[in-house]
């Protein structure tokens, strides 16, 4: 399979809108602020990306605090692989480089925030782009049936554990999988059907990887999981696998407070979707970012488009990566889109879609009670808001739940108003140990 062959500092200046001139004065600029000067310019950038020419280590040096990359990593490995990839373009033969990016071994320290303006037109390329069928790969060692079953039963299996036992050694095992399905991709020899398989494998289990990393807080890692899992999609001819895939790209900007780039993201996501579930699931996602930036017409169009299209669903087999919507996410997602824009029936679905969860979804009931002491808070029942936050706090630690417990104690200045309220001090210590 033919690789990518753009260079990494090539990728990394694109993933910040930046032009080689941009970048050279941007290392002249760092070098004078220590007091030094650089000869950097477009065409010495020109030689480093297609030349193979070397940046002494000054150069490197100012090209980390461009970047915004510490030292450390520069340290740690050398020209030009501690650069980050950025967001790598959709080609027919991008799914594996994007998901070697993803596994990049200890990620936090290098990691460079993609921006949400290369988010938004990596979206708009998929929109666009054509999908060209999948040939099968000649080369290689041949890869059969049987065992891209185990992959796909093993992966399954990992995906369905309860949240309580995911915590344990879902991301190594996770990981260890994606990298074998990789590795068949880029070296096996396969058919086109066994081919579209492991294609489809390697989204699921990217778009898998992401969210255990997005729950332990460690953002930037799940950007580049979902971004692969988007080629990989792409490289199937997935369309609705795709749209997931930025789904999750958008709740990921969304939560960062990014609002403007998820509804855009998700405006091209919806452009090509096709399964009604799929289509639900997005438009409910645009009405929350819409909802956030009080956009009140746009909100509540989306939101009746979702409740349609989940209407239209139920008579359809569902794709596997929204089987888990359900009334109750409808609910209490609607609820939050109408507590943004002010509506006072929205503490009455968020309560409505609680009750609706189903007791497996442990994870989601977290989040929810997290939301519906948001709600209270809202309507001035501290007393209330304490019982639901302490339930979510608890279960949160109980399943190894980082990011909900984050979402009660990003709830804690609220209820310092009510330090006289029943249980409120409690889960306030609750919060401060957690």
């Amino acid at each position: 399979m033919t690789e990518l062959t753009g260079h990494r500092l090539t990728l990394a200046r694109q993933a910040q809108g930046m032009t080689r001139a941009d970048l050279a004065r941007a290392i002249r600029a760092t070098a004078l602020r220590r007091g030094l000067r650089s000869g950097a310019d477009r065409h010495r950038i020109r030689k480093w990306e297609v030349n193979g020419v070397v940046p002494d280590a000054h150069s490197q040096s100012y090209l980390a605090e461009v970047l915004g990359i510490p030292q450390e990593g520069v340290d740690a490995r050398p020209w030009p692989h501690w650069l980050p990839c950025g967001v790598i373009p959709l080609t027919p033969f991008s799914t594996v480089p994007a998901i070697r990016e993803a596994l990049t071994v200890d990620r936090r320290a290098l990691l460079l925030a993609v921006p949400g303006a290369a988010l938004t037109a990596l979206a708009a390329d998929w929109a666009h782009a054509d999908t060209h069928p999948l040939a099968p790969a000649s080369a290689g060692r041949p890869v059969g049936g049987e065992l891209v079953d185990f992959l796909e039963d093993t992966a399954s299996r990992l995906t369905t554990l309860v949240a309580e036992q995911r915590q344990h050694a879902a991301a190594p095992l996770l990981d260890a999988h994606l990298a074998t399905v990789s590795d068949l991709i880029a070296h096996g020899r396969y058919t086109r059907p066994l081919g579209l398989r492991l294609h489809t494998l390697a989204a699921g289990l990217c778009q898998s990887a992401g969210w255990h990393r997005f729950d332990l807080g460690r953002h930037q890692d799940a950007t580049a999981y979902w971004t692969a899992g988007l080629h990989s999609a792409h490289a199937a001819g997935d369309r609705d696998l795709g749209a997931a895939a930025l789904g999750d790209l958008a709740y990921g900007a969304a939560w960062r407070g990014d609002h403007t780039t998820a509804a855009a993201i998700l405006h091209h996501a919806l452009t090509r979707a096709d399964h009604p579930a799929a289509r639900a699931l997005l438009h409910l996602r645009r009405a929350r970012a819409l909802a956030a930036q009080g956009e009140k017409k746009e909100t509540m169009r989306h939101l009746a488009a979702a409740e349609q299209q989940f209407g239209a669903a139920a008579t359809r087999q569902r794709p596997a990566f929204c089987t888990w919507l359900s009334d109750a996410d409808l609910a209490v997602d609607s609820g939050q889109a109408l507590g943004d824009l002010g509506d006072p029936g929205a503490h009455r679905l968020i309560r409505e879609g609680q009750d609706l969860l189903p007791a497996a979804r442990a994870k989601t009931r977290g989040v929810f009670l997290a939301y519906q002491a948001a709600s209270h808070l809202d309507r001035r029942e501290p007393e209330r808001a304490a019982v639901a936050a302490r339930e979510a706090l608890t279960l949160a630690q109980a399943i190894g739940a980082p990011r909900c417990v984050q979402l009660v104690q990003d709830l804690t200045p609220r209820f310092t108003t009510y330090a006289t309220g029943e249980g409120v001090l409690e889960l306030l210590t609750l919060a401060r140990a957690a």
